[in-house]
């Protein structure tokens, strides 16, 4: 939801309606910015998600801030590259909570990351949003702070398994991640629900994203009788040398599983165009066009401000930048309705939220429930369809 002046500069209750305050609320100082943490893998082998989210950013806090700021106050967003790595992570955190003193984070992007750092984030009582899948990041009674802006990992397995089972109707299937938390983390989930449904799993692995030769695990999968491989891993370089790899085998076993598969730099990491063929990532209705070639209306909005603001769109994913311009929106707007950068008010404006139209997908949160995202938008692409970070939707789809 686009945030207009007068909705940032008085904190006006917007088209929703949202829960008003009857108690006086707490005057926002005009003089200091709104400092918002940003914990990103900005570098290293799972950075690809953070190049778009990064773009939504600084595309939505230069929106705001050119329209007067919230109350007057301009944001500030202060970066720390987590380089994927949880340790990092887990300092980044503590330096913005106790030194930084933000007034909320936006991250980090990766599981693995995010399974360190969200207790500290609880113990600070530090306003969190965050894109990652795994169930556990989300526990409104360990972390009433935390509120994620994607669907749960559980909620991309059930579009992945029904796209496999009951569209591909492949009946026996391999299950590959990398190492990271997330990776371990998805494959045994993904695996125990694919068995649950009666699928046969013929093959499991994580596998470190920086492996060069991704042989063995594809042979010993092909070996196997697998029909279709299940990926779990946000390592584009690792999906680019298993996609070459299948095609140096001549083997037309498809792929199917995590929204990386479809980023643009693939494009530039698979040897030839068609080895990114018979790929299918996980999508989503606002970023997915029609046999038109067409796009929702509100998600062509977008694009076309995008791309009028000089913000490239044809590398990355839209609904990694769509997410991170949600997330600032969201912060900004928190502010704005509560009257107050005190953390309490954030969260509080956050558990009223009933089907907030996003740019990526209509949010709904409860103090009770902190997974915002409807399952009913996730549907698979066809990843090698991108146009400025949108997809086709997947074989098999009425």
């Amino acid at each position: 939801m686009a945030i207009s002046r007068r909705d940032v500069l008085l904190g006006s209750a917007g088209v929703l309606g949202t829960a008003a305050f009857s108690l006086p609320k707490p005057a926002i100082a005009q003089s200091e910015p709104i400092k918002i943490g940003f914990l990103a893998a900005m570098t290293g082998p799972s950075s690809a998600p953070t190049i778009g989210f990064n773009r939504g950013v600084i595309f939505a806090v230069d929106a705001i801030n050119a329209a007067g700021g919230v109350k007057g106050r301009k944001l500030e967003v202060i970066t720390r590259d987590t380089q994927g790595d949880p340790t990092k992570a887990v300092n980044a955190t503590q330096e913005l909570i106790s030194q930084a003193k933000v007034h909320a984070i936006w991250g980090p992007f990766n599981s693995g990351e995010a399974l360190a750092t969200t207790p500290i984030m609880a113990r600070g009582k530090m306003p969190n949003l965050h894109p990652c899948v795994v169930e556990t990041l989300i526990d409104t009674a360990k972390f009433p702070n935390a509120f994620r802006l994607a669907p749960s990992n559980s909620q991309w397995d059930d579009a992945v398994r029904n796209y496999c089972l009951n569209i591909l109707k492949a009946k026996k299937v391999a299950v590959i991640g990398d190492t990271t938390g997330y990776g371990v983390t998805a494959v045994g989930a993904s695996v125990a629900a694919f068995k649950k449904d009666g699928a046969e799993v013929v093959y499991q692995a994580n596998i470190d994203a920086t492996q060069a030769d991704m042989t063995p695990d594809m042979l010993r999968a092909k070996n196997a009788g697998t029909e279709v491989i299940v990926v779990w891993s946000v390592s584009t370089g690792m999906e680019a040398r298993m996609f070459n790899t299948r095609a140096t085998m001549n083997w037309d076993v498809p792929f199917v599983g995590h929204p990386s598969m479809a980023s643009g730099e693939l494009a530039g990491l698979v040897e030839k165009p068609e080895n990114w063929k018979k790929v299918y990532a996980i999508g989503y209705k606002s970023c997915s066009y029609d046999a038109a070639g067409k796009l929702p209306a509100k998600s062509q909005d977008l694009v076309d401000r995008l791309l009028k603001a000089n913000v490239a769109v044809n590398d990355t994913l839209l609904w990694w930048i769509a997410g991170g311009v949600d997330a600032i929106e969201l912060i900004a707007k928190a502010i704005a309705e509560s009257g107050s950068t005190d953390g309490e008010g954030l969260i509080k404006y956050w558990n009223t939220l009933s089907k907030y139209p996003g740019y990526f997908g209509t949010y709904t949160f409860t103090p009770s429930q902190h997974n915002g995202y409807p399952t009913e938008e996730i549907v698979m692409s066809e990843a090698s369809t991108a146009k400025n970070g949108t997809f086709a939707l997947a074989p098999g789809y009425t």
